[in-house]
């Protein structure tokens, strides 16, 4: 069994990702390994909701300079759960 906790490593919180509140869209940084049906059974562990859909990505980190160096931010998954139209939204994000 898995760690709900340790799935989901924390919202994400963008303009975009704003944006998909009134379709019931939620966007997560999650771990890089994890599939969408963990990511689904932690969410609906976590905030007590119904998951209709996960869509998961790779991200590929960015490049960074400073001055002559060249360095890479980590590479990580982004998930972006769609609630049921029936359950609750996730207070997490109603004050933002």
């Amino acid at each position: 069994m898995f760690d709900p906790y340790s799935v989901i490593l924390r919202p994400l919180v963008t303009e975009q990702s704003m944006s998909g509140l009134a379709d019931k869209k939620y966007a997560f940084v999650v771990r890089k390994n994890a599939n969408k049906t963990e990511i689904k059974n932690a969410i609906e562990k976590i905030f007590s909701v119904k998951v209709d859909s996960v869509n998961t990505m790779n991200m590929k980190g960015k490049t960074k300079r400073m001055g002559r160096h060249v360095g890479k931010r980590p590479d990580w998954k982004k998930a972006i759960v769609q609630l049921t139209a029936e359950s609750k939204e996730i207070e997490f994000f109603e004050g933002m």
